[in-house]
């Protein structure tokens, strides 16, 4: 059974996604481990929701309520958050729903900016990772893979294909009214991975010209690849408190990269009009630079209380889309779900076929007679086969797999 545990920024207060987000993806192999009936699991954290999907052994019994329990244990364990509040804060999916919400999230529906484009690559990635950790399993894997799928089928049959959108994009954009001519103004941008490159992108797309970067770890490989001037660690206040725009992006510190005390010393009183965008997950930013004069912060809370809701119409027909995959997703797990009894079945059928065919060569050789078995038996085996499938995508499939079961000698089916 397909499960989901899922905290998103619309539902989950800020503080406790940092929490969540601070384990990142590489948790899977954690939460793997937190009961028996968990046979795998994959972790998507984004920038603005923390999710792992697991893949539970029904065997173990027919609600996953105790393995959700015990992974939910295990995130209270690694976050430091206590039990009840980890329970109260994450939603629930199971079965076909799973499908239904992972497709959606893959194709930017369920982000703050609709239809964004990082968050495809995000899921892919998310595979990645659990599998270095051998912690995914066939069905995570059909899974995530449907989902990657389904992203590329919305951004090529509906028009959020055509906006290039993400959640920096969104950002920069309502930073727009507030800075005026992007060609003037002086941007320090902190952090260098991958949500760098994108804040980089979005910002010369605008016109940006003067940009800096800083890397709170040190590394200068992005700056030096986008001919961008380096801000070392010393200059880094002086730098800050001189930019006219601040874009942080940052997951290596474990604390802020800009704090209000240090940023007020640095601005010595100052009170000139500055922007900081914090993209950050955990925040890179002391929210305290509000109380700062001259100083607006624009965070992923601002974001996603200001995101524009697109129009109805290309929303519905993807929404249409990823229904109609995870319709088709569930209806080939269905499928799946009778393949040990369809092997067995035929295995057994061929083997009496076998002896018969024998048994006639020995008595008569005659080839007709032959050929006549094994158009019987295919005839026969092509008929039962097609029945099951067709009772599997109805969700009747486990009937046909135990009436397989009783009916064939030998232990037919194999295991659940």
């Amino acid at each position: 059974m397909l499960v989901c545990l899922s905290a998103h920024q619309r539902t989950t207060p800020l503080e406790d996604l940092e929490r969540l987000s601070v384990i990142g993806d590489a948790a899977a192999s954690e939460l793997s481990d937190a009961h028996e009936a968990i046979r795998g699991a994959v972790v998507l954290a984004t920038c603005n929701r923390f999710e792992a999907y697991f893949d539970v052994d029904e065997a173990h019994g027919a609600s996953p309520l105790p393995a959700m329990d015990a992974a939910m244990e295990r995130l209270a364990s690694l976050t430091a958050l206590p039990y009840r509040h980890v329970r109260d804060t994450v939603e629930f999916a199971h079965g076909n729903g799973v499908a239904q919400h992972l497709f959606s999230v893959a194709a930017g529906l369920d982000s703050v900016a609709l239809g964004e484009d990082e968050i495809s690559g995000q899921v892919g990635r998310a595979l990645e990772t659990a599998r270095r950790e051998g912690a995914t399993t066939g069905p995570l894997e059909h899974l995530f893979q449907r989902a990657t799928e389904t992203s590329r089928a919305v951004k090529n049959s509906t028009r959020l294909g055509e906006s290039g959108r993400s959640l920096v994009r969104l950002a920069v954009e309502l930073a727009g009214s507030r800075v005026g001519a992007w060609q003037d103004a002086r941007v320090l941008l902190v952090g260098t991975g991958r949500y760098a490159a994108a804040s980089l992108a979005a910002l010369r797309a605008v016109g940006a010209v003067d940009i800096r970067v800083h890397s709170p770890s040190g590394r200068r490989k992005f700056a030096q690849r986008e001919h961008l001037t380096v801000v070392s660690a010393e200059r880094f206040a002086a730098e800050a408190a001189a930019a006219d725009v601040i874009v942080t992006c940052t997951t290596t510190t474990d604390t802020y990269a800009l704090t209000a005390e240090g940023h007020r010393a640095a601005r010595a009183g100052g009170d000139a009009a500055q922007l900081v965008i914090d993209l950050g997950m955990p925040r890179n930013v002391d929210p305290g630079l509000r109380g700062l004069a001259g100083v607006e912060l624009l965070d992923l809370d601002t974001i996603r209380v200001h995101a524009p809701i697109d129009e109805f119409a290309t929303m519905n027909e993807a929404r249409l889309i990823v229904h109609t995959a995870a319709q088709r997703h569930a209806a080939a797990r269905r499928v799946h779900e009778v393949s040990p009894a369809v092997v067995d079945m035929r295995r057994y059928v061929h083997e009496v076929l076998d002896a018969e065919i024998a048994r006639t060569r020995a008595r008569s050789g005659d080839p007709e007679i032959e050929a006549a078995l094994r158009h019987f038996s295919g005839a026969l085996l092509h008929g039962l086969i097609a029945q099951g499938h067709g009772l599997a995508a109805q969700g009747e499939g486990a009937a046909w797999r135990d009436a397989v079961r009783a009916v064939f000698p030998g232990g037919a089916a194999g295991d659940d």
